[in-house]
């Protein structure tokens, strides 16, 4: 080991005012000194080797006079020595000194003296050398028996570092250290056990905490704290695909999504998006898109490339997996998260891509659609990736099944092919696409084709049968299976069009336009800039004349073909001004778009900042925690004491920032004052569950027996279990709990009754009837966000819809949707621009989720009665659409109950 590799443990202040003695003076009292001469000396020499001195000729005179001596600073200042000095040859191999050395500390681990022991095991902590320690291991493990707690704990902690580093001399470490802690008393022993398993064997310590995990709250703090941090190693997202609760997951992610919220633990957290993306393995679509949302918005620089990997993984897995019903929507999830990564991080699109472009070809128009969309933004975006997606889309271009994601690819192929070879290729492809031309002629040959073996099979003699009148009838022995065939044969434009969709041929008439415009400005020839243009022109022609024809489905509407027209037209003049129209306008269209879309995103982005951001000031009052009343929590407290608070059950859900909201206010009286049983309850609202905690008095002089709170849910409500019955003195009082279990989102009622016996009464049992709770539906719907063609798909496949009219005291627009957006928890998905300015009516979607996974979508439409006066309120109607009943029917009665302001 050389120099620059050696490491001091031990800093030790050195004056400077005094000459380093020498190595002849050093020897001399190190021989001949008394106890306190050999201290000096020994502490000179400690001294002058941190400062780099080479005293090769003291160490065997310190192993001769110093070591076998019994004083106890003397030892001390030997531990430090023993440290520092250097116990290598330059070549690295041990010095025959050491051996003398490592004999007398197997003597001092064996030393009466527990502050003797305690010190050399905490010495062998700091060394290094696997050759020192080997003899010295029966000793080590002996001390774990030692009376003293101070020899044991020190030995627990020698025996987990020469495991860290040497696992090879004590393999069988956390066993023993298993063992020790199941029969060890001293709590600053089992804290050094306890900490060792949690880092070399985790299971170990799981079971251990399993075994006495009714005792913990008898525990000391310090062995409290450690079990805490193991509580937190195993709950990390890790161990989350471990859980097959998938209840449990959406929890554990919505309490990570909230760490995420501040900025510290979101540095923390960016290291573990590996592991937070391994929960991608449950089944669940809810589970898997938390999942993804987080893990987006934790991803860096750092971390980027090994997501995109996983994710890459992923999508190739959905590829032809068609055994989950969610297997589609998992695949989009996943197309947007790739999509989102490559916008942020550029480097990362071309890796992307070519894996993206395989699915512009499956059969899930929704998946297709949003790789197109990723697509048709990258190309813009990134000019050093466009010959490589332009070479993807013309592999993929024939096998594109579905005639939106055709369109789609035509628009591409006429922006962005630039070149010749391009240009060719995507005529040959289209030609390859649409099949024979003239369309007309083809078609008409084919059925005459067709026709022969019918006509051949009409020929064979037809059997003539009597039917139960006398009369004679003629069996058909014609098959009409054919036409069936003649469909699979067809290239898919040309399918496109014989089943009467001509939007697509006029979306080819334009590409066709765009390529011949650019291949005039590219080819000088004359005659193949000709030949080029009536080929696209030839190619329209035949589709209006199929159009017309009556062998589509569906004719040719009119739109269309003015479009074809007009492109017939342009290319029969190819003047400048047509083709900076169509060659130039219509990519500035999109970039336009693209840039206020990122305008938006980087200004939602800066608005989350700047909420997530924490700036404290200089005079803001300091939170100590042990000094902070239980209602008082927020965002700025540790989140690690606060999951603490959690474990044991005494966190209090954020109340409103209404000052009069309290406790009190989610108190519900059951009976009345005059009642021989008061009863009151406290309504406590959790994710999945209601907890009723009713407070029963006794306000009789008599003795009641058999007490029983007996409860009813009306809605998805059901009790747990029974309440038990108990026994009041008189003027007594008791509280008795019940658990509600909630298994959808609608307005629900809990109603019931108290029975009692009275002590040495002969009559029949007494009840008291209880008022209904209502339980609120605000509770589990929370603000959520979509897509304009997510909400588009489920408002029509949602079949429930609640009509409300608006009646209320508002008399401004946006107060109005403010107001019930504030009502409903429910998001507005029209961007603010859209919503600015005033023009007498308005209309904005709204969405919410509930923690169920239960979408809820809202229309508002509502306008402004100029001609009733200034003052006059807002009227129209709000449309609300849910998949469940209850859904649309709770909201639509939560609207109409909070449609009116209050005056304060």
């Amino acid at each position: 080991m050389t120099a620059a590799e050696n490491v001091c443990y031990t800093l030790i202040n050195v004056p400077n005012d005094s000459e380093p003695p020498s190595e002849v003076s050093l020897k001399a009292d190190l021989e001949k000194g008394e106890i306190k001469a050999k201290t000096e000396a020994l502490k000179k020499v400690i001294i002058m080797i941190l400062n780099g001195e080479k005293l090769p000729g003291l160490l065997m005179t310190i192993i001769r006079f110093v070591l076998p001596l019994q004083d106890h600073t003397i030892k001390k200042l030997l531990l430090v020595f023993w440290e520092i000095v250097p116990k290598t040859t330059p070549d690295g191999k041990l010095l025959q000194e050491m051996i003398l050395v490592c004999d007398a500390y197997r003597k001092d681990l064996q030393h009466p003296n527990e502050f003797i022991r305690g010190s050399t095991l905490r010495f062998l902590c700091k060394l290094k050398e696997s050759e020192l320690l080997e003899p010295l291991m029966p000793a080590i493990r002996a001390c774990l028996e030692h009376r003293h707690s101070y020899v044991r704990r020190n030995a627990v902690l020698a025996i987990y570092t020469i495991y860290r580093n040497f696992e090879n001399l004590i393999p069988d470490a956390p066993e023993l250290i298993h063992d020790f802690l199941v029969n060890e008393k001293d709590a600053s022993c089992k804290r050094n056990a306890f900490m060792m398993l949690i880092h070399a064997d985790q299971d170990r310590a799981l079971d251990y905490l399993s075994t006495c995990i009714d005792q913990v709250h008898t525990f000391g703090d310090i062995l409290q704290l450690v079990i805490v941090e193991l509580i937190y190693k195993v709950s990390t997202p890790s161990h989350l695909s471990t859980s097959r609760d998938n209840n449990v997951k959406l929890i554990v992610l919505d309490r990570l999504i909230e760490l995420k919220e501040h900025p510290t633990h979101e540095r923390v957290l960016q290291d573990l998006v590996m592991d937070i993306l391994r929960v991608l393995s449950t089944p669940d679509l809810e589970v898997r898109k938390k999942t993804l949302q987080l893990a987006l918005d934790l991803v860096s620089s750092r971390n980027v490339e090994e997501l995109v990997i996983v994710l890459k993984k992923e999508v190739i897995k959905t590829n032809n997996v068609t055994e989950h019903e969610d297997t589609d929507k998992f695949r989009q999830l996943l197309v947007r998260t790739l999509h989102s990564c490559s916008v942020r991080f550029p480097d990362m699109a071309a890796n992307v891509i070519p894996v993206l472009m395989e699915f512009l070809s499956d059969t899930n128009e929704a998946a297709a659609a949003d790789v197109l969309e990723f697509v048709r933004e990258a190309i813009q975006r990134f000019d050093n990736l466009r010959p490589l997606i332009i070479e993807k889309m013309l592999e993929v271009f024939h096998a594109i099944r579905t005639v939106k994601i055709y369109r789609g690819a035509l628009w591409i192929l006429g922006e962005y092919c630039s070149t010749k070879e391009d240009i060719q290729s995507v005529m040959t492809e289209v030609r390859r696409s649409l099949g024979e031309i003239p369309i007309v002629e083809n078609e008409i040959k084919k059925e005459a084709g067709e026709g022969k073996p019918e006509e051949e099979v009409s020929a064979a003699p037809a059997a003539k049968l009597v039917t139960e009148m006398g009369t004679y009838v003629t069996q058909s022995a014609l098959s009409s299976s054919r036409p069936s065939k003649k469909e699979e044969d067809r290239p898919p434009l040309r399918g496109f069009l014989m089943d009467g969709d001509f939007y697509v041929a006029a979306s080819l008439a334009t590409t066709l336009t765009k390529v011949a415009l650019r291949y005039v400005t590219i080819v000088q020839d004359k005659k193949r800039q000709n030949s080029f243009v009536a080929e696209s022109m030839l190619i329209m022609a035949t589709i209006l004349h199929l159009g017309k024809s009556s062998l589509p489905k569906k004719p040719i509407t009119d739109d269309d073909v003015d479009r074809i027209s007009l492109c017939l037209k342009v290319l029969s003049e190819c003047s400048p001004l047509m083709n900076d129209i169509f060659n130039k306008e219509c990519r500035k269209s999109l970039s336009h778009m693209l840039t206020v879309r990122l305008e938006e995103e980087k200004l939602s982005q800066k608005k989350e900042s700047e909420k997530r951001n924490v700036l404290v000031q200089a005079d803001d009052p300091i939170s100590f925690m042990q000094l902070t009343a239980k209602n008082e929590t927020s965002s700025k407290e540790d989140q690690f004491q606060l999951s603490l608070l959690a474990a044991m059950g005494t966190t209090l859900k954020k109340e409103a920032n209404d000052p009069m909201a309290s406790k009190l206010n989610k108190v519900t009286q059951l009976t009345g004052f005059s009642d021989p049983v008061y009863a009151e309850a406290y309504v406590h609202v959790n994710q999945y569950d209601i907890v009723l905690d009713v407070l029963v008095v006794n306000q009789t002089n008599d003795t009641l027996q058999n007490c029983t709170l007996e409860l009813a849910t009306l809605g998805d409500l059901k009790l747990v279990e029974k309440p038990s019955p108990l026994t009041l003195a008189p003027h007594d009082f008791a509280n008795i709990k019940a658990n509600v279990k909630v298994a959808s989102t609608e307005n629900g009622i809990i109603f019931g009754n108290i029975v009692y016996d009275v002590s040495g009464a002969a009559s029949d049992r007494n009840c008291v009837v209880l008022s209904d709770i209502h339980i609120d539906i605000m509770d589990y719907i929370q603000p959520a966000s979509c897509t304009d063609a997510e909400f588009r798909q489920m408002w029509a496949e949602f079949e429930w819809e609640n009509k409300v009219t608006v009646n209320t005291n508002i008399a401004d627009l946006n107060e109005y949707l403010h107001h019930i957006l504030s009502s409903t928890n429910m998001k507005c998905l029209t961007p603010e621009k859209a919503l600015s300015g005033f023009c007498g009516f308005m209309a904005a979607n709204l969405y919410a989720r509930s923690i169920f996974g239960e979408d809820a979508l809202a229309n508002v439409s509502i306008e402004k009665p100029i001609h009733l006066g200034p003052d006059a309120p807002v009227n129209g109607h709000i449309r609300i659409r849910a998949k469940s009943q209850g859904m649309a029917l709770s909201l639509g009665d939560k609207i109409n109950l909070s449609q009116k302001k209050t005056s304060v």
